[in-house]
């Protein structure tokens, strides 16, 4: 284990320690990755993916550390951002001894990083990275946690995408809108029983055909395309990104017929300047790290012992957030990702720069 040093120079995207995990025993390969600590100490999950090399890890650990620096900011959350990523495939190499090992990498940190569950991991091995450390949440309720942070991510989602409806169409509702939903996974498929259930028409996709079968057995009104693409051109209203990031590309932006998107996945804009080149086509984007917080604020509020009805409480007031960010950008004639930018960095400056009063 070490603190990242090369001449690429990662620590220019400001983070504050970016730490390289090895285990060659049990496969270990893993990228722990904190952006701030200026509200607190940084939370985020763990994704266990087979990434193509080493450079796409690193480059994905990077840009999901930031945004959860940005996410717990505009969530109220008293604590900073990082991130995970164990490198390999978790159908093939995940074990006892390989998360066991994995949480003594994070114990070692002394509690600058909290983990949780993300793609590829879940509350079963939360409980087992437990047994090495204690800086982890989405424990099971058995084990003293919150259980599966999907069912509040998914409730945040749809309060932002309420009030995205309501910014654009004038009620905070879903009710006879047409909504596509890429990617019916833990998240996708909360959302997709919120949006029925407010009226919405469904349309989704997933690369998975378990979780096509799944929407067919659970909801057959659900309209199910193909593929992404297909999707991004359907005559829908609200597109709904709930899979892998990088959604919102060059590609797809100029394809897409929806005049909001709104959703699950993390880094859905595939580069700078793509939310300039959604509102020039005047499609709304709803922030993904404000929309999707609702599982962040879960996992956090398991920190100071779990209350589901307080946590689900504080998630609802992403719609709140949400219509401020909107509110804002068009005040100041900016996208609102730009608008939540500023409002996120207000409070890291403000709140971070109280850690300068000596405390005894």
């Amino acid at each position: 284990m070490g603190v990242f040093a090369s001449s690429d120079d990662p620590g220019s995207s400001g983070h504050e320690q970016v730490v390289f995990c090895q285990d060659k025993q049990t496969g270990l390969r893993a990228i722990i990755a904190i952006y701030s600590t200026a509200l607190g100490p940084a939370l985020g999950g763990t994704r266990f993916y087979p990434y193509a090399s080493e450079a796409e890890a690193l480059a994905d650990v990077l840009d999901l550390s930031r945004g959860m620096a940005y996410k717990n900011a505009l969530a109220g959350l008293d604590l900073g951002g990082g991130k995970a990523v164990i490198w390999g495939d978790p159908e093939r190499i995940k074990s006892e001894a390989l998360l066991r090992a994995y949480g003594r990498f994070v114990e070692s940190l002394h509690g600058r990083y909290y983990t949780a569950c993300d793609v590829g991991t879940y509350v079963a091995d939360m409980d087992v990275i437990s047994r090495e450390t204690r800086f982890v949440t989405g424990r099971s309720v058995a084990h003293g946690g919150a259980g599966d942070s999907s069912v509040l991510t998914a409730w945040g989602v749809y309060q932002g995408m309420r009030a995205a409806a309501e910014h654009v169409w004038g009620t905070p509702s879903l009710a006879g809108r047409t909504v596509g939903v890429a990617g019916l996974g833990k998240v996708g498929r909360h959302l997709t029983g919120h949006l029925i259930d407010d009226g919405a028409r469904v349309v989704a996709t997933d690369v998975n055909p378990q979780a096509r079968e799944w929407a067919r057995q659970t909801y057959p009104q659900v309209e199910l395309v193909a593929d992404a693409t297909a999707l991004i051109t359907a005559d829908i209203d609200v597109y709904a990104p709930c899979a892998l990031g990088g959604a919102l590309n060059d590609d797809t932006v100029p394809a897409l017929r929806a005049k909001v998107v709104a959703g699950a996945a993390n880094n859905q804009l595939a580069h700078p300047g793509i939310e300039k080149l959604l509102a020039e086509r005047d499609v709304l984007y709803a922030p993904d790290y404000v929309v999707n917080a609702g599982g962040v604020i879960q996992v956090a509020d398991e920190i100071e012992g779990f209350n589901f009805e307080r946590a689900k409480l504080r998630a609802t007031r992403i719609y709140d957030t949400t219509r401020e960010i909107l509110q804002l950008a068009d005040a100041e004639g900016v996208p609102p990702a730009e608008a939540a930018d500023r409002l996120a960095e207000r409070r890291m400056a403000d709140v971070g720069r109280l850690r300068t009063i000596l405390l005894p």
